[in-house]
């Protein structure tokens, strides 16, 4: 099943678990590159999703690369359940641990909770609730992980009315949100919420002040267009985006990247502009092709290539520019391209604490 192909088929407010009253202000988000605890990761498993066993050999093996990469940097918590992981340990590291919490799907960075942290290091897990990006796929062990994650670190899980997933929104740490209306303000999330609804529950659910909408394209893959796979936060108020040299007028991510690009500048953010790759190993029509569904982990980003000598070489030297202190390092994730997806949506960080 490829994610950029339409696919058929909460917590009350009030007193929030591990603390004695209502939940405490002063919650945030932070930017992906402070320091990290950890990354959590998750095993691909479910042949509801996966038909093809090749298929799925070949996308658990570039999960575990992505997992091995990381964890020479910092510490990679991989979930999947107890009978799968003889499997894994032969294809992860030692530094990889094994966390006993069954899985569907590979998608961590919309399965996962967001962790908040307050001024004073405290941490906490945001529950906006995962439902399969609209019910469109299996999720009845991934739309628990944020509960059974905060059961095992024991951290608090403050509830939000809202069903999404992270991918759908960036944040640069300083107060600032920028996200696709499609991925969000849609009937098989958030249905007979308001636009104004889903607003106020984002900035209270990031603990930020700013929301910058693009209209992003609904119905047309899973996630509805999530704005990761576009555009990044690399700073107070910078993005880099990802844009084709030569746009399709009939293609609607093309067009919609395009009014995404022109809404942020509009709105008075720092753009920088990198190019798709034009010369890839996967030329399929749906193979989605990001530079920018990049991870920042503690020491390093990783990032994707895509055969394209030149257009990974202004990739590479853009990333290189934007986090000077760190390494970067590519990997060939095809097979998470040809699913929709790529190394960012694959991962989600868990920030350090006190």
């Amino acid at each position: 099943m490829n994610r950029r192909r339409f696919v058929a088929g909460s917590l009350a407010a009030g007193v929030v678990p591990g603390f004695a009253g209502a939940e405490p202000a002063g919650f945030y988000v932070p930017a992906e590159e402070v320091p990290h605890e950890r990354t959590i990761m998750q095993w691909p498993v479910s042949r509801k999703v996966y038909d093809d066993t090749y298929f799925l050999d070949t996308v658990q093996a570039t999960i575990a690369e992505i997992a091995n990469t990381i964890a020479d940097f910092e510490p990679v918590t991989l979930l999947a359940g107890k009978e799968h992981h003889a499997h894994i340990r032969r294809q992860v590291s030692e530094q990889v641990a094994l966390l006993d919490i069954p899985t569907e799907d590979l998608w961590a960075r919309d399965a996962g909770p967001i962790t908040v942290i307050d001024d004073q290091g405290n941490r906490a897990f945001r529950h906006i609730q995962f439902n399969g990006w609209g019910n469109r796929q299996t999720h009845s062990n991934d739309g628990k992980i944020a509960e059974r994650l905060a059961r095992h670190f024991d951290l608090p899980l403050l509830p939000s009315p809202l069903k999404g997933e992270a991918g759908g929104v960036e944040q640069d740490g300083h107060g600032l949100l920028i996200a696709h209306e499609s991925s969000w303000i849609h009937s098989n999330r958030n249905p007979g919420l308001s636009k104004e609804a889903v607003t106020k529950a984002l900035l209270e659910a990031y603990g930020a002040e700013r929301l910058i909408w693009a209209p992003g394209v609904k119905d047309q893959d899973i996630t509805d267009y999530h704005i990761d796979s576009l555009a990044r936060l690399i700073g107070p108020g910078h993005v880099l985006i990802n844009l084709p040299d030569d746009p399709d007028p009939y293609d609607p991510f093309h067009q919609a990247a395009l009014e995404t690009h022109d809404i942020l500048k509009a709105a008075g953010l720092t753009i920088d502009v990198i190019p798709e790759p034009n010369r890839r190993r996967v030329q399929s029509e749906d193979f989605v092709a990001s530079y920018a569904n990049f991870y920042v982990c503690n020491g390093a980003v990783i990032s994707a290539q895509f055969g394209d000598r030149e257009t990974d070489a202004i990739a590479l030297n853009a990333l290189q520019t934007a986090y000077p202190d760190r390494e970067v390092i590519q990997l060939n994730t095809d097979p998470l391209g040809e699913i929709g997806g790529g190394i960012h949506c694959a991962t989600h960080e868990i920030p350090a604490g006190t």
